[in-house]
């Protein structure tokens, strides 16, 4: 089973840049998507009821299987990124 990571945030939020730190010292792969400069993710990311960055998506091809939430959350980001997930 294949998973994707993307990470909506955008610039001078610091639970934002917390969340791609920790990712990127664990060597995990994901997709940054910066909404301030996609109006149509901006957009998407309302629809899901997401008010505050960052949004993480984790997704395994299933969207009745998508995990998500926003704001830094270590516990999330542990238990759903990394390779024992």
């Amino acid at each position: 089973m294949t998973r994707t990571i993307k990470v909506y945030s955008q610039p001078n939020c610091q639970p934002c840049k917390a969340t791609k730190r920790w990712l990127d010292r664990r060597g995990i792969i994901y997709q940054a998507i910066d909404v301030t400069e996609s109006p149509a993710d901006a957009a998407a990311v309302r629809a899901l009821g997401f008010k505050e960055s960052p949004v993480v998506i984790v997704s395994t091809g299933d969207p009745e299987m998508d995990l998500m939430w926003s704001g830094f959350d270590p516990n999330n980001l542990t238990k759903y990124t990394t390779k024992a997930a």
